[in-house]
């Protein structure tokens, strides 16, 4: 990421951060004449022990010296969780680690092990993505409830892409939207961590033109490793489903993320599930 890009970055970030807190929740007044939500800036200093001047500095992505126990304070005033510190640190200090050589072959990345488990995860959607949200793995069951990502060209299997490109997701989510928000807050976490890698920023620029509904969602989303939600979805042959999706990452010399969507326990999704993909193997044996 160019030097300007990654304090464009953290300027918005902090905005939005900025943004999201009201002063009642930091026990400040509210006042009458705020003519934005959240926080204002010299607030912001304020609860954070440093000069309004320098935070506005800050805030404006302007290219200053800063220390990682000023960040701390910035990061407890703003009430930023584990994984939002991790990230405002990645940009402000470039602490990230895009030197790392994003794999070209793909069919390798996947071990043998890791492929095991996802067969094992038989009612259990699975999908296995990138550090770029790129798709590289997935077991019958995640074909039977998304799409068979098999009949995709490689440079289409990216989760945040297909979110936005293929109207399938969108017909399959009731909440697609906190479905999207909780991709886009993985995919920020790794714009932070890999802060060298180009990809990212034209990748963005590509979604911010193509498809309006990205920018804003973007602007918005939250940092979070491993968000975990209950999503609703509407299949078209298995009606409603819900799911648990639990996102771990996987050890190892690549950086790789598990997606798993386990059926509710309180729901009858596991039984649809096993009814969906007897049925697909009755119709390809008759």
């Amino acid at each position: 990421m160019a030097n300007q890009t990654r304090l464009q970055a953290l300027s918005d970030f902090l905005k939005a951060r900025r943004a999201a807190i009201s002063p009642s929740a930091v026990g400040l007044p509210e006042g009458t004449r705020r003519r934005t939500p959240g926080l204002r800036r010299e607030e912001v200093a304020q609860l954070a022990g440093v000069s309004s001047t320098w935070y506005t500095w800050l805030e404006q992505g302007r290219d200053i010296k800063v220390s990682s126990s000023v960040l701390d304070c910035i990061a407890t005033a703003l009430r930023l969780t584990k994984d939002e510190r991790k990230y405002l640190f990645a940009l402000a200090l470039e602490t990230g680690t895009g030197t790392t050589p994003y794999p070209q072959d793909e069919s390798s990345v996947i071990s043998p092990s890791l492929q095991k488990i996802l067969q094992e995860l038989k009612y259990c959607p699975t999908i296995i993505s990138d550090r770029r949200c790129g798709i590289v793995g997935w077991n019958e069951a995640a074909a039977h409830v998304f799409l068979d990502f098999s009949k995709l060209p490689i440079e289409e299997r990216n989760m945040i892409r297909l979110l936005f490109v293929r109207k399938e997701f969108r017909r399959l989510a009731v909440n697609w939207e906190q479905f999207v928000s909780g991709y886009l807050s993985i995919f920020r976490a790794y714009y932070g961590q890999y802060v060298e890698d180009h990809w990212y920023d034209e990748f963005i620029e590509e979604l911010k033109e193509l498809h309006p509904a990205f920018n804003e969602m973007w602007e918005k989303s939250r940092v979070s490793s491993a968000p975990d939600v209950l999503l609703e979805f509407r299949h078209g042959k298995a009606g409603k489903m819900l799911f648990h999706l639990t996102s771990l990452q996987v050890h190892g010399s690549a950086d790789l993320r598990c997606s798993i969507y386990t059926p509710a326990g309180d729901s009858k999704t596991e039984t649809k599930l096993k009814q969906l993909m007897e049925q697909h193997t009755i119709e390809g044996l008759s």
